[in-house]
């Protein structure tokens, strides 16, 4: 696929359920520039000079960690990157146990590191810090990960946290069988559907267990940001540089909720908002989809001859009576190796993939039009993206397979049948285009066979530094509501909003996020309070 388009795919959305799977791509690369608001004098030390020993490897409260904490990583060059393994136990109760490698690379910084490491997440859960990092060494796309300043004096690092691509990746199922599972019903009608989408997803938890084992139970979003902790010592970083998009958010601030006093400088973008239950991250999601297709089919109208209709409204009505009607009788669709049908499930992941990022939106019109005229391959070319799947069929990455059982050991789901047909029910009446997907798609969690070992819970993080949030007011994936809302909560959060569209910010979406966030990364310089782009 196209540079730009790669990078936007890097940014993984934050849990959006489709059937019960969840991936997505991410921010813009269209500029939208902004006047930059007068910048505050206050600042904050990076923290990042090499640590000594005590400040790394004696700092955690188990002395059985020690081996851990004071490996030092063994770089070695790898295609335009430097690349290292970073050991880490399987079990943190038990560290004198078995273990995995993670793998992690470095883009060195073009004016000697400075400023320490900034490591960077891009979401999912499942995304690969370590492909986003690696866009960093390509000059250009790099823009979109990262400012240039930023670039020259911080070492920009990347890892696959455990469960993820190349960090002992848990992969259920046969790009085949996934091929099946994305392109299924995710709005059943009845009874009958409704228990086979449970028994599919119940299947699905079951190859999951057969296939990793004792990993499974250890894939959790709070043993990700332990793995962090371990990452900066071995670093040789004293305190934590990190930058966070969608699930990246939530990762971060799971870390500084742990490690408070490690925080340096931080930056959460697209803020998928740690104190929420599954139901209400959902129903926030399913309003953020409807609220950003509206905003979609308000501009595909003003532009006119949209295929879609004349008006906003019925604009709405014809997406929502199309997924119907391929939910009756999906379109064919030919070399897309081995999906023959374009269906609601492949349709749906087709729209959501555009609602990322507003410079895919003409793609979407031209989809919906080819589509209406019986053409249904651009619309599935945009479902692929969305997937990470090639036009062969095959996956790039295991991101739509490891992303449940991260979130599924995070936050537990009911089983019953009877709830999620409350809630398509309920969300429906706010969000009639994708109320009735996302109450749906908690049935994997539903029928997970690990139990939960994470809760909803609201983080402070008392004590650490000053916390950059960043939110979009039309995020479609990470609502704006939660971005407030995590500001809010943290003791030191200071929040960036973003007027605008699209999943996440920084990173070419707004020149004034960008700058703002830029200098606060390379100054310390932090945003103003109520700081709006």
């Amino acid at each position: 696929m196209p540079s730009s388009s790669r990078v936007v795919t890097l940014v993984a959305a934050a849990g959006l359920a489709l059937a019960g799977c969840s991936g997505g791509s991410g921010s813009s690369s269209s500029s939208a520039a902004s006047p930059t608001s007068s910048a505050t004098t206050s600042s904050v030390s990076s923290g990042s000079s090499p640590a000594s020993s005590s400040a790394t490897g004696g700092g955690q409260s188990d002395p059985a960690l020690a081996r851990f904490y004071d490996q030092k990583l063994q770089w070695s060059q790898c295609g335009d990157v430097e690349c290292a393994k970073l050991t880490v136990p399987v079990d943190y109760a038990a560290p004198t146990g078995a273990t995995i490698q993670l793998a992690v690379d470095r883009v060195k910084a073009k004016g000697g590191a400075t400023k320490g490491s900034l490591v960077l997440n891009p979401g999912g859960p499942g995304g690969s810090g370590y492909d986003y990092a690696a866009a960093v060494a390509d000059p250009s796309i790099a823009d979109q990960v990262v400012g240039r300043d930023v670039r020259e004096q911080y070492d920009v690092i990347g890892f696959d946290p455990r469960g993820v691509q190349r960090s002992a990746p848990i992969t259920c199922v046969s790009d085949k069988d996934m091929d099946s599972y994305l392109g299924a019903d995710p709005t059943p009608d009845d009874k009958g559907e409704e228990q086979a989408l449970a028994t599919s997803a119940k299947q699905f938890g079951q190859a999951c267990q057969q296939r990793a084992g004792g990993l499974l139970g250890h894939v959790s979003t709070v043993e990700a940001a332990k793995d962090m902790d371990v990452l900066r010592a071995a670093l040789g970083d004293d305190k934590l540089n990190y930058l966070g998009k969608s699930y990246g958010t939530f990762l971060g601030a799971t870390y500084a909720d742990l490690f408070p006093k490690r925080v340096g400088r931080f930056v959460l973008d697209g803020v998928v908002a740690p104190n929420l239950t599954p139901d209400q991250t959902s129903l926030g999601q399913a309003n953020g989809f409807e609220t950003a297709t509206r905003a979609y089919v308000k501009d595909c109208v003003a532009k006119g001859n949209c295929p879609l209709g004349s008006t906003e409204d019925a604009a709405m009505t014809r997406i929502q009576s199309w997924l119907k009607q391929l939910d009756a009788t999906p379109m064919p669709v030919s070399g897309q190796g081995g999906v023959t049908q374009l269906t609601e499930g492949w349709a749906t992941l087709g729209i959501a993939d555009a609602m990322y990022a507003i410079w895919r939106w003409p793609d979407l019109t031209d989809a919906f039009r080819q589509a209406f005229n019986g053409d249904a391959k651009p619309m599935m070319m945009l479902a692929n993206e969305y997937a990470d799947r090639n036009p062969d069929g095959s996956y790039n990455g295991n991101t739509m397979q490891a992303i449940n059982a991260i979130s599924c050991l995070d936050r537990s789901a009911p089983a019953d049948l009877g709830h999620y047909e409350q809630e398509a029910t309920s969300f429906a009446k706010t969000a009639p285009t994708w109320g009735r997907m996302l109450a749906w798609g908690g049935i994997m969690c539903g029928q997970w066979p690990v139990k939960a070992t994470g809760a909803p819970k609201k983080i402070t993080a008392a004590g650490s530094g000053p916390i950059v949030v960043v939110g979009t007011t039309r995020d479609p994936a990470t609502p704006y509501a939660q971005a407030k809302d995590l500001a809010s909560q943290l003791q030191n959060g200071h929040l960036i909003t973003y007027d605008g569209d699209g999943h996440t910010a920084y990173g070419g979406a707004s020149r004034c996020v960008d700058q703002a966030v830029d200098a606060y990364l390379v100054n310390g310089t932090v945003p103003p309070d109520g700081k709006t782009c």
